[in-house]
């Protein structure tokens, strides 16, 4: 077996994050695989005009993509779409870019997340389909910060067994969880009980759980993207205007 064979992967489902061009007639792509993590990988000549690939390495399709290499920058041997995916457009489009920008800066290179991969598929499949599309959003946030280690305490009390309730107030801090807010306690963000439970089921239909529960999960990524300001936000943002 040939080194180049070795280090060779054949039809990985693949979805494409970013690319950006690579001197004259190539991309440079940073793909998330199901098998492989994220990894970025060299499209030779993909920006030719006649090239086969031009067509095929679109955000937010399902790809089967095959590479060599063993570098920080693998060699794209081929690449198939797989359909299925609608094209998203308007606010879910730019949902999608937002998924995709959170998973640049906080996926490490390298390192598989299988479950997350089927988890953002079916979060395209759910952007393309579904109107509530920020409850979409924050379901694949908390996902994706468990994934990472990070699993949001949202059903018991800080440093205790006591189950949160529905009907008390609380002050969610980072890296501790839900603390009973007695009126002592300065320290993270006001959240209501249900709130948090609402969260742990998935549920944001409550107007008042779907804006907190967006104010938690910006202060939790804000802390892990280390103040990095997200640039898919201001746009978002500037849609949701009337």
């Amino acid at each position: 077996m040939t080194a180049a064979s070795r280090n060779r992967q054949q039809d990985e489902p693949a979805f494409v994050l970013h690319s950006y061009p690579f001197r004259e007639t190539s991309l440079i792509l940073d793909v998330f695989s199901r098998r492989h993590g994220r990894l970025a990988i060299m499209a030779r000549g993909a920006r030719r005009p006649r090239s086969a690939l031009r067509g095929v390495l679109m955000n937010f399709q399902p790809l089967l993509l095959s590479w060599f290499g063993k570098g920080e920058v693998r060699t794209l041997h081929s690449a198939e779409w797989q359909g299925g995916q609608p094209y998203l457009q308007g606010t879910a489009l730019m949902c999608g870019f937002y998924l995709n920008e959170l998973m640049l800066n906080l996926l490490a290179r390298d390192d598989p997340h299988e479950q997350l991969f089927d988890y953002y598929r079916a979060t395209l499949h759910r952007l393309a389909h579904e109107i509530d599309h920020a409850a979409t959003l924050r379901c694949f946030e908390k996902r994706l910060l468990q994934e990472l280690g990070y699993a949001l305490a949202l059903e018991r009390e800080a440093g205790t067994d006591k189950p949160v309730r529905a009907g008390a107030c609380y002050r969610y801090a980072v890296e501790r969880g839900a603390l009973p807010d007695d009126g002592s306690i300065q320290t993270g963000l006001p959240v209501l009980g249900k709130t948090l439970l609402d969260m742990a089921a998935d549920d944001y239909a409550d107007p008042v759980t779907a804006q907190q529960s967006k104010h938690l999960m910006r202060m939790l990524l804000n802390h892990h993207l280390g103040g990095k300001a997200l640039h898919t936000r201001e746009l978002i943002r500037e849609l949701q205007k009337p």
